[in-house]
């Protein structure tokens, strides 16, 4: 790293693997700016769509954005596609200086993927993390397929699984939320993640855990599914309590076929991913 501009990291040579990054900047580039017209004809002559990551010089900024064509930045509706559109992100470095990239990582504003939330169906702010992971993965179970929820009470994921249509087998010493286990293709079963075994359960077509453990506890459990053979997919939170076990993520990053983030609605928490 040769520089931090507050949550953005500037490092030498190529783009890297980043987990934890939430939007990588491709191709950063440094534009003179010495007025606020011509700051915005630059980003202007590049492409279209712009999103400010607002750290310094905040007013000389939102000049600069005034003269910028409006970018859309409403909340998504889960099941809909993100942003297609390529969407570039500036900062000003010093008053006279911006650093640009028209190609980033994410589709959404400083990898921020904010939903038209439901207040009143999800038991548990949870349910955020699984349509973002979903909606970065570009695909979600289907009626009729069979998922296995571990670690599932009170029923964040439960409840958006069984609102796609598909059935679920919820896992977990707690019950559901009474209105998650009363909806069309759910059933609790009262156990431990840890000690049913795959064939236990059988085939299903996605594997599905936010259950609260140690790193490498999460990862043995996933190495006895892949082993089985009986998932078809599976997305999975990596939750570190107290220092972040870098080892162990990256032993789940090396796991072909995965993938790695950290989503905007993570906390000190990874998504892995395996289709």
């Amino acid at each position: 790293m040769i520089e931090a501009h507050g949550r953005l990291l500037i490092a030498p040579g190529p783009p890297r693997p980043a987990a934890w990054a939430q939007n990588v900047w491709l191709e950063p580039v440094r534009i003179p700016a010495p007025s606020i017209g011509q700051a915005a004809k630059a980003l202007r002559a590049i492409q279209r769509n712009w999103a400010l990551y607002d750290h310094a010089h905040h007013r000389r900024a939102a000049l600069i954005v005034g003269e910028l064509p409006k970018v859309s930045a409403k909340p998504l509706v889960f099941g809909t596609l993100p942003p297609s559109a390529p969407l570039g992100s500036w900062m000003l470095l010093d008053p006279q200086t911006m650093l640009a990239s028209a190609a980033c990582s994410s589709p959404f504003p400083n990898g921020e993927c904010r939903f038209v939330e439901d207040k009143s169906g999800p038991p548990s702010r949870a349910y955020l993390k699984l349509w973002e992971a979903l909606t970065l993965c570009g695909e979600m179970p289907r009626p009729g397929e069979r998922c296995v929820d571990l670690g599932a009470s009170p029923g964040g994921w439960t409840w958006v699984l069984a609102g796609l249509g598909a059935t679920v087998l919820a896992i977990d010493k707690a019950p559901l939320d009474r209105s998650v286990a009363a909806m069309p293709g759910v059933e609790w079963r009262q156990a431990s993640a840890f000690s049913l075994a795959p064939a236990d359960i059988g085939p299903v077509d996605w594997l599905f855990s936010d259950v609260i453990c140690y790193p490498e506890r999460l990862f043995e459990l996933v190495e006895r599914w892949r082993a089985s053979g009986l998932a078809r997919r599976m997305v999975c939170t990596i939750k570190f309590q107290g220092a972040t076990d870098h080892e162990t993520a990256r032993r789940f990053a090396a796991i072909p076929g995965a993938r790695l983030r950290h989503l905007f609605h993570n906390k000190h928490e990874l998504c892995w991913s395996s289709f």
